[in-house]
């Protein structure tokens, strides 16, 4: 059982599929930086100063809030949907993000095929034949 799991843990396609995933994570947080202090501020600003992540109505509780963590400390039940909003906007620049690669991608394994690939050497038993056959052929002269 032991060597099987090694087997299948240092497949190819196993290890790539662990680079991938701690490459995304990365990612992820490139992105969520990108979102957060870099697309957002402007867009705010364009919309009056409004902070996406403190937009969110309020359910249940009588005080009115100015942040969402002033009422969830206040326990307070919010639809917090300037939150969901960043993450359907991180979500589109992600799928984006991941679009432009594949298509890189795909442009290359395309172009990769299309490439002329050279002759390969004939496999060792075929050169031993050729070599039989010149050596009968010159002692025929």
């Amino acid at each position: 059982m032991f060597k099987e799991f090694k087997e299948f843990a240092i497949r190819g396609n196993v290890v790539g599929m662990a680079v991938g995933i701690i490459i995304g994570g990365a990612f992820g947080t490139i992105v969520q930086s990108l979102m957060k202090d870099m697309l957002m501020p402007p867009i705010g600003l364009l919309l009056g100063g409004v902070d996406f992540s403190d937009l969110f109505l309020v359910l249940k509780g009588d005080e009115l809030y100015a942040t969402v963590a002033d009422a969830s400390a206040d326990g307070a039940v919010t639809i917090n949907y300037g939150l969901f909003a960043n993450n359907v906007i991180s979500f589109v620049v992600v799928a984006f993000a991941v679009f432009l690669l594949v298509k890189a991608i795909n442009r290359l394994l395309r172009q990769q095929a299309e490439a002329p690939t050279p002759p390969s050497a004939p496999p060792e038993d075929t050169l031993l034949l050729r070599e039989i056959r010149d050596a009968l052929e010159k002692d025929r002269r």
